[in-house]
């Protein structure tokens, strides 16, 4: 269907790289732990939705032109390490507000979670290039198909790796519900969080086109 083949070793090499560790099961956790599901949950869609960018841009070509653009590549990382690097510091300097951010997180601070999961992920040029790469292995060559194709192939990564990601924040969610008590261990949750979008941050801007 749509040129699509080995759909079982496509689900199945998606659902190992979904719960791979990493720095979307680090956010979602973290943020679990803070703001407990609600906003584990938020970061996880965010993070999801994010995902959903990289894989229209595949889809329509985009993903390739930031492969063959050195220029493109590299306003979409610096622009991407900019905004890890300041969100981290963000994090960095706040202060736990056990009121607002935990016994009754407000629908403002469960929007910005969301959105700084989408923009986490979408200006991440590694994981525009890992679709890329990842995607045409399951489709043929010769599909009249493959925007289709590359869009089905996506959903399907996106819907699995939201459930691993919502089932992350359920359970950090309970086991850090002591933890979410104290203001000490929610700013070392903050500095923890700071710390690895600062580290992305770095690492984006040293990502180089191949």
């Amino acid at each position: 269907m749509l040129g699509i083949h080995e759909m079982w070793l496509f689900i199945l090499s998606g659902v190992l790289l979904n719960i791979t560790p990493g720095p979307d099961s680090v956010y979602v956790i973290g943020r679990s732990m803070q703001m407990g599901w609600r906003g584990g949950a938020a970061a996880a869609l965010g993070i999801s939705c994010g995902c959903f960018f990289h894989v229209a841009a595949a889809a329509i070509g985009l993903s390739a032109l930031l492969m063959a653009s050195s220029t493109a590549f590299s306003i979409l990382k610096l622009v991407g390490a900019a905004y890890l690097v300041v969100t981290g510091l963000q994090m960095l300097w706040s202060r736990p507000a056990l009121a607002s951010a935990i016994d009754e997180p407000v629908r403002s601070s469960l929007r910005r979670v969301f959105f700084q999961g989408v923009f986490t992920n979408a200006l991440n040029p590694k994981v525009a290039l890992f679709f890329l790469a990842f995607l045409p292995q399951f489709v043929a060559a010769d599909s009249s198909h493959k925007p289709l194709a590359f869009l089905t192939l996506g959903l399907i990564f996106i819907f699995t790796g939201t459930l691993w990601c919502l089932v992350l924040a359920a359970f950090a969610a309970k086991a850090a519900h002591r933890l979410r008590s104290s203001d000490g261990a929610i700013a070392w949750v903050n500095r923890a969080l700071g710390g690895l979008f600062i580290y992305l941050g770095i690492r984006v801007a040293m990502l180089e086109t191949r």
